[in-house]
C-alpha cells in the first residue's frame, strides 16, 4: 500500500514542479537587459508616430552652419 501512496506523491511532486516552472515562465522577461527594453520601447513608439516632429530642424541647422562658415571665410579672406 505504501507504493501506491509513494506513486501518488511522486506524480504530485512532478505536477507541482511543472506548475512552478510554468509560473516562473509567466514572469520571465523577454529582454535580457534594460537597453534592449528601451530600444524596443522607442521603436514601438516611433512606429506609433509619437516622436514625429512637425518641423524638420536638420536642414535648417545645416544651412545655418553653412552660412556661419561662409561668414567666417569671407571675414578672414
Amino acid at each position: 500500500m505504501s507504493t501506491v501512496s509513494s506513486h501518488d506523491s511522486q506524480s504530485d511532486l512532478i505536477a507541482l514542479e511543472a506548475s512552478a516552472a510554468s509560473a516562473r515562465a509567466g514572469f520571465a522577461c523577454m529582454f535580457s537587459t534594460s537597453d534592449e527594453y528601451e530600444n524596443a520601447l522607442i521603436t514601438a513608439r516611433r512606429a506609433e508616430g509619437r516622436y514625429g516632429s512637425a518641423f524638420d530642424w536638420q536642414p535648417v541647422m545645416l544651412g545655418g552652419c553653412a552660412l556661419a562658415l561662409l561668414g567666417v571665410l569671407v571675414t578672414f579672406i
